[in-house]
C-alpha cells in the first residue's frame, strides 16, 4: 500500500477519532481503512491506535508519529503546489547553451526580451564552439545549426539563415572581386577551421547546379568573431552568415560580391530533451520562434532580407542585382549529433 496515503487516512482516523469518519472522507470502506493502518504498524513495529468500542485514541508513539505525519504531508502538499506552479508559471532557471557567434549575434537580443517579459526567469547561456552534450552537460535547451542526426532530443526550426560571400573595398580595389566560383583560386581567403570542410566552399548558382572550390589562405580560426576584423583590414574573402557580416555591410567596411551563387540553406533549430516541458522551457521555446519568425528589422536579424546590402557588387555586365533565394552558412560549427 501507498506509505503516502497510508499516512493520511492515520492522521484523518486520529483527527477524528473514528474509523468510520475516515472512510467517508476518503471514500472508503472501514476495513480499507483498518488495513491501511495495520500496514503502517506492521511496517514501524509498534501500535499506533487504542481501539474500544467507543473511542478511537492515539498511543503515544502513535501521537509522536501523527505529529511527524502532519509536517511530512504538509511538506508533500506544498512540493507539488510548487511543482504545478512551475507547470504552469514561468518561474526559476534555466540553461541554454548556442554556438558562439551565433549566442552573441542573435541569441542574445531575443534573451533580453523574454527576461524583460518573464522576469521570475533565470538565465544561464553558455557559448561553446563545437557543440555540448545537452543530457550529460543538464541544459535545458541548445541552439543547433543544419542536419539533425537522429538524436532523443527534439527540434523546433526557427529560421534559415543565409550566407555571404564578403571582401572590404581595399581588398577589393588591390585584388578585383571576383564574379564566379572559379575565380576564389586567384584569392586569399579566410577559413573557418569549424566549418564541415574548412577548405571546401560550395555554391549554387543560377543554372542551380552546385559549384564545388578548394579554397586558401593565410589565416584560419575557430571564430567567425576573430575573422570578421581581419576581413575588414582586408585580408581576404570571408564566406560568413548574415548575423556575423551585417553591421559590417550596412556600415561600407564590407561589400557583398558574388550575390548570384548562393550555398545551401542552413536551418537553424531549437532543441530540448522532452516533451514534457515546465512553463519557462515551454514560454522560452515559443518566444524564439515567435521571435525569430518577425521581420529582420524588428528580431535583430537585420534589414537585409530583399533588397541590396550597402556596397553590394553586381556581377560583371549585370545591370541588375539578383538577390539569393535561400542561403545557408559555411561558418556554423560541423554537423554533429544534436546533444
Amino acid at each position: 500500500m501507498d506509505r503516502f496515503v497510508g499516512m493520511a487516512v492515520f492522521t484523518k482516523v486520529v483527527d477524528t477519532a473514528s474509523f468510520a469518519a475516515a472512510a467517508r472522507h476518503f471514500g472508503m470502506s472501514p476495513a480499507m481503512v483498518s488495513k491501511h493502518v495495520q500496514t503502517l504498524e506492521q511496517r514501524l513495529g509498534a501500535r499506533l491506535l487504542n481501539r474500544t468500542t467507543r473511542r478511537v485514541s492515539a498511543t503515544d508513539v502513535g501521537q509522536d508519529y501523527y505529529e511527524r505525519c502532519l509536517r511530512i504531508l504538509s511538506e508533500l502538499e506544498e512540493a507539488e503546489a510548487i511543482a504545478g506552479n512551475l507547470q504552469t508559471s514561468p518561474r526559476g532557471h534555466l540553461r541554454v547553451t548556442a554556438p558562439l557567434s551565433f549566442g552573441t549575434h542573435r541569441l542574445a537580443p531575443a534573451i533580453a526580451e523574454y527576461l524583460v517579459s518573464y522576469p521570475e526567469v533565470s538565465i544561464d547561456l553558455s557559448l561553446d564552439d563545437p557543440y555540448v552534450d545537452i543530457l550529460e552537460k543538464r541544459f535545458d535547451v541548445g541552439i543547433r545549426f543544419g542536419h539533425l542526426e537522429n538524436s532523443s532530443l527534439i527540434a523546433r526550426k526557427l529560421y534559415a539563415l543565409e550566407t555571404y560571400l564578403c571582401a572590404s573595398p581595399a581588398y577589393l580595389e588591390r585584388k578585383g572581386a571576383p564574379h564566379v566560383p572559379a575565380d576564389l583560386a586567384k584569392h586569399k581567403c579566410l577559413i573557418y577551421t569549424h566549418a564541415t570542410s574548412a577548405n571546401v566552399w560550395s555554391f549554387v548558382g543560377p543554372d542551380s547546379k552546385e559549384d564545388v572550390v578548394r579554397i586558401s589562405g593565410r589565416f584560419q580560426a575557430n571564430s567567425g568573431d576573430v575573422l570578421l576584423p581581419l576581413a575588414i583590414r582586408g585580408c581576404g574573402l570571408l564566406l560568413a552568415p548574415d548575423y556575423l557580416v551585417e553591421d559590417a555591410l550596412k556600415a561600407g567596411h564590407l561589400v557583398r560580391i558574388m550575390p548570384d551563387y548562393t550555398t545551401r540553406e542552413t536551418p537553424v533549430y531549437v532543441v530540448y530533451p522532452s516533451r514534457n516541458l515546465s512553463a519557462k522551457i515551454r514560454t522560452f521555446i515559443d518566444f524564439l520562434a515567435a521571435w525569430f519568425a518577425r521581420p529582420p528589422s524588428q528580431s535583430g536579424r537585420g534589414d537585409l532580407d530583399g533588397k541590396m546590402p550597402v556596397g553590394l557588387l553586381p556581377p560583371a555586365g549585370s545591370a541588375k542585382i539578383a538577390m539569393p533565394k535561400a542561403a545557408g552558412s559555411e561558418m556554423v560549427p560541423r554537423d554533429r549529433r544534436a546533444s
